[in-house]
């Protein structure tokens, strides 16, 4: 196998494994070089979607203010909580799980969707983990629309701490690229895993606290032996440090620790997979 592989971008003079450490974060920091054109294609995706739309990508704040409004008012009459306190803890558990599935399940096909960007372009496999992650980053930009209106009708104690939800949304980000690298690569040599993997996201969505809360079971005595098992979902504390400070609730260190910890286990698989098997996708798409 030679040097100069399909979107590779290192030099075809230096002599090296195509199996190297140094090819694997060159390609993440030749991709973070593009940064104009992977933001300028992330937009462009979102503009496509809704192109001849009158309200264009205002429908993504629109179609999911209708659907965390339908679920807060049904499940606050279920669980007798008032709508004041349970339609924003929904809205935002939505604003966040919207970026968690992207993140996942475009992910799982965010090199098969770029077949002909990968066979024909000389660019570094991680450009288009970075437009994937750029686009959902857009779309979560949009939805926090949803959340300052509710802030607007129904007041939270939010002060300096809220500001936390900004290191905590980047670290929800860069989780994001590490996921999008391990399935796309996983995705392309073995084409059942995207449905495998969206029918596991859609199991997740119901065992993480989005439109139920883990009070609900802490109150409920046969069920309150059940609310440490929430703590094993990692997507719950992913979820938390980025809720809480929205929410103005108290911020629980725990969940930081666990993401830290996550973060770090995630971008180490990552990286191994990106230095085995990067100069094989090409050939695998």
């Amino acid at each position: 196998m030679t040097d100069n592989e399909p979107g590779d971008l290192i030099d075809p003079s230096e002599v090296s494994s195509p199996r190297s450490w140094r090819r694997a974060f060159a390609d993440l920091a030749a991709g973070w070089r593009q940064r104009p054109l992977w933001g300028y294609l992330g937009w462009q995706d979102i503009k496509q979607r809704y192109r001849r739309s009158v309200l264009g990508p205002l429908w993504i704040s629109i179609s999911m203010g209708v659907i965390a409004l339908g679920l807060g008012i049904l499940y606050s009459a279920l669980f007798e909580i008032p709508i004041a306190t349970f339609l924003p803890h929904v809205a935002v558990g939505l604003l966040i799980w919207n970026f968690v599935s992207g993140c996942i399940i475009e992910g799982s096909e965010v090199f098969i969707s770029n077949e002909g960007l990968i066979k024909f372009l000389p660019a570094p496999l991680s450009l288009h983990i970075y437009r994937l992650v750029w686009r959902q980053t857009l779309f979560f930009l949009h939805n926090l629309v949803v959340w300052l209106v509710l802030m607007i009708i129904f007041p939270h104690p939010l002060g300096f701490s809220s500001l936390l939800a900004i290191p905590a949304f980047a670290l929800l980000a860069i989780n994001g690229a590490w996921v999008a690298i391990l399935a796309g690569i996983l995705a392309t040599r073995f084409r059942d895993i995207p449905p495998i993997i969206a029918s596991v996201t859609q199991l997740v969505f119901y065992l993480t606290p989005i439109v139920w809360s883990v009070d609900i079971l802490r109150d409920n005595e046969a069920a309150r032996e059940r609310a440490s098992l929430v703590e094993f979902n990692p997507v719950f504390h992913f979820v938390e440090i980025v809720r809480q400070p929205l929410l103005g609730q108290e911020i629980v260190g725990r969940y930081w620790l666990v993401t830290g910890v996550i973060t770090i286990v995630g971008w180490t698989a990552a990286l191994v997979c990106l230095r085995n098997y990067r100069s094989r996708v090409a050939y695998w798409v």
